[in-house]
């Protein structure tokens, strides 16, 4: 039998996708697109002039910004990911 091993951010993930979105909280394909740009990352992803190395990072920044401010923020990710990959 195999053994799998459950750390906290394992059931932190877990309940991030299963838990309803509050008002004011990421989109669930927000969430996971953010999730796969932060994967593995070894060189930061830069948004606001700001380096974030981490999911938990960008997604708490994201948190902190107005509404407005948080799609900016967002979408200056993505331009900087798909940027870097071309």
């Amino acid at each position: 039998m195999t053994e799998i091993e459950v750390t906290d951010e394992t059931i932190i993930e877990a309940t991030d996708d299963t838990a309803p979105e509050q008002p004011g909280d990421l989109s669930r394909p927000q969430k996971r697109l953010l999730k796969r740009l932060y994967n593995a990352r070894t060189v930061p992803v830069v948004a606001d002039e700001r380096p974030f190395l981490s999911y938990r990072e960008a997604a708490r920044y994201l948190l902190s910004l107005e509404e407005e401010a948080r799609e900016s923020a967002y979408a200056q990710m993505k331009a900087h990911v798909r940027d870097k990959v071309r």
